[in-house]
């Protein structure tokens, strides 16, 4: 299997094959559109489909743009595999200002390159060093071993040091395991109801390791809840607010999400979401608020998403809608605060079990 550092030399050797046949360069990938992605229902993964589209360096609209693609292909291998760096979508932006030539005029010139770059090269820009800003936390009985950077490469931690949970970024999700005695994954969407369960012990009494998302998983994140399914064989439970907006946040860790729909890597689909269902709103007699117009916009809008055409997941969007009210992983509170997990969360493991 060829590196990130091998593709890019590839991509770089073609460009100066072309050139050397008096070719204008040019450079074809998958179409990254609406009209190009496509629920692979066998996999339970979203993906790319078979359109494509050329960058070419003699169209003069395409000229600036092919130029500074290549620009960030040789940043990337030069400047962050060769030299064992990393930087931020930000600091790649304003690195760019090095060069009048290449000089975007705001970061989403940048940002929609690097994803250029990710669909040429078949990864996620994390493999190239590009990182993102969002963070999120794991803490569970798991024994890890950095492989980067160099300054802690080989260095062993365990997952249950920090009470706060340790940050996962570009080291953890990319490092070894060492010893892991957990047996289940719990993603978390909310990080009070995280520390709540880390404070409650609920990784000694469900013997899982738990990971706060912090909202929508960042990449990372669920980077490392695929490794710990596939390389691990951990079941993996998805814990969210009983809303629209929750119900995505499980289905992006399941099957992906449209804007990664490149990289299925990102995607954990034997991945199973445990609620909150709208259905538990009423079957538990959880406190509740009426949904938004932004939120029903919403729910109309995943009605029409194939991800959300059958079994559980069409009836709990259809029983929203009838419903039209939401509920929080804190509305437990109402019975105790650790209502969620006895009232709840061991219940709902065993039955999805």
């Amino acid at each position: 299997m060829k590196s990130v550092a091998d593709k890019l030399a590839e991509i770089g050797r073609d460009i100066v094959e072309q050139i050397k046949k008096d070719n204008f360069p040019a450079i074809t990938f998958p179409l990254r559109s609406v009209s190009n992605i496509v629920f692979d229902e066998e996999e339970g993964v979203v993906k790319l489909g078979q359109k494509k589209v050329t960058r070419r360096a003699n169209n003069i609209k395409q000229a600036k743009v092919f130029a500074q693609l290549l620009w960030i292909a040789a940043f990337a291998k030069t400047e962050l595999l060769e030299k064992g760096r990393s930087c931020s979508l930000r600091d790649l932006y304003y690195n760019s200002f090095n060069d009048v030539k290449i000089k975007f005029e705001d970061q989403d010139e940048s940002d929609n390159l690097v994803v250029e770059l990710e669909t040429i090269l078949e990864v996620a820009r994390e493999h190239f060093n590009i990182i993102p800003e969002e963070k999120s936390s794991i803490f569970g009985d798991l024994v890890i071993e950095y492989t980067m950077p160099v300054t802690h490469r080989g260095q062993r931690v365990s997952l249950t040091t920090d009470p706060d949970g340790k940050n996962i970024g570009l080291s953890l999700a990319t490092a070894k395991f060492v010893d892991v005695n957990a047996s289940m994954v719990i993603a978390i969407e909310k990080g009070a109801i995280f520390r709540r369960f880390v404070e409650e012990q609920v990784y000694k009494k469900l013997n899982a390791i738990l990971i706060d998302t912090g909202g929508q998983a960042p990449r990372f994140t669920r980077m490392l809840i695929r490794r710990l399914n596939k390389e691990l064989g951990l079941p993996v439970y998805v814990l969210t607010d009983a809303d629209p907006w929750g119900m995505h946040i499980a289905r992006v860790i399941i099957s992906g999400s449209a804007i990664s729909a490149h990289i299925p890597e990102l995607a954990t689909p034997d991945a199973k979401w445990l609620g909150i269902y709208a259905t538990d709103i009423k079957k538990f007699g959880l406190p509740s608020i009426p949904l938004t117009q932004l939120d029903l916009h919403r729910l109309e809008t995943m009605k029409r998403d194939p991800r959300y055409e059958d079994g559980l997941w069409r009836n709990q969007l259809e029983e929203f809608s009838k419903i039209k009210v939401k509920a929080e992983l804190e509305a437990f509170s109402k019975y105790g605060l650790t209502a969620i997990i006895d009232k709840y969360l061991m219940k709902k493991i065993k039955e999805l079990k």
